[in-house]
């Protein structure tokens, strides 16, 4: 396949990504394969490991509308969506639109919205579309949440409802940076004080559009297929592959991790300037995607097992054939 005129574009972009964001390349990765699988992304690490600074980045490089929303316990649907306003120079109601109408949505610290709030959420999520009084409101095509979570404070959160867990195609982990980062972290930020500007990748809408519908087109093997399935089907049954895989799981993944392996594994094999998916295009994305699909047993949690290590032991019990 002759190599498309956008994926140096890309490659470009989370070049550009990397400059503003030291040490956390696989994090930008996921989240351009997250984009051009046209997919929600879950951002967690601890405080000041740059989740908010990674979004901005992507965005920047991009011509694309960015709203930031900080979540906080008092907020309300329509602190999302918007709501009616009375006019009363015409003496109606009119919608006045809320952030959630961008083409990139960070939302900050997402489990410290309430219940109702996270809903009003999760229809934009999952239908790309925002109800209010009766009336539904498109979203804009290019539409994608990038929210954030912080996994060690517990007071004033509320933990997000498995159904819209489950909605977030990926799950990124943002760790600590190596030490040689920091150290050009440093550097960087000192170059910004002093107004030193970065390169821009400066995608349009259009652009990121056309390669979405070039990962669409990626072609995948009924072999592969049936990996995906397998790999779900283990999740599901894991004592049909082993005891001790069986012990740690207590609840395995929806259809739509099935869904999310196939879009995730063909954004991966476009970006490495492949149009057909291989068995390793699947392994180099799993984690990400079933990370937060699984939920672990009293044992695993017992035996100190991390959910990333419990899809380790995953892939290794399911075979490609």
């Amino acid at each position: 396949m002759p190599t498309s005129s956008l994926l140096p574009k890309f490659q470009r972009l989370q070049e550009c990504v990397n400059q503003t964001v030291i040490g956390q390349e696989r994090v930008v990765e996921q989240l351009v394969i997250a984009l051009l699988a046209k997919g929600h992304v879950l951002i967690q690490g601890l405080p000041g490991l740059a989740k908010t600074r990674a979004v901005n980045g992507l965005a920047s490089n991009m011509n694309a509308e960015l709203h930031r929303i900080q979540f906080t316990p008092d907020m309300l649907p329509g602190d999302v969506t918007g709501g009616e306003v009375y006019d009363a120079h015409s003496q109606s109601l009119s919608f006045k639109r809320g952030p959630v109408f961008s083409n990139l949505l960070l939302a900050d610290e997402i489990n410290r919205a309430p219940a109702k709030v996270q809903s009003a959420l999760l229809e934009a999520m999952a239908e790309n579309q925002v109800s209010v009084g009766g009336i539904t409101y498109s979203l804009p095509e290019l539409f994608m949440v990038l929210a954030t979570q912080n996994p060690v404070e517990q007071e004033g959160t509320y933990p997000l409802p498995e159904a819209q867990m489950d909605r977030f195609l990926m799950q990124v982990l943002v760790e600590y940076p190596e030490k040689n980062a920091e150290k050009e972290m440093l550097k960087m930020l000192r170059s910004e004080r002093l107004g030193t500007s970065l390169d821009v990748a400066g995608l349009s809408v259009e652009e990121v559009q056309a390669a979405q519908n070039l990962v669409e087109k990626v072609s995948v093997s009924d072999a592969i297929d049936q990996y995906i399935v397998d790999i779900i089907d283990a999740t599901r049954y894991p004592e049909k592959y082993s005891p001790e895989l069986a012990s740690f799981i207590q609840l395995g993944a929806s259809p739509r991790a099935a869904i999310a392996l196939d879009k995730c594994a063909r954004s991966y094999a476009w970006l490495n300037d492949r149009d057909y998916v291989t068995p390793d295009d699947i392994r180099a994305i799993a984690h990400t995607v079933l990370r937060h699909r699984i939920a672990l047993s009293f044992t695993a949690l017992s035996d100190k097992m991390t959910t990333d290590k419990v899809i380790d032991q995953l892939l290794k019990q399911v075979a490609w054939v």
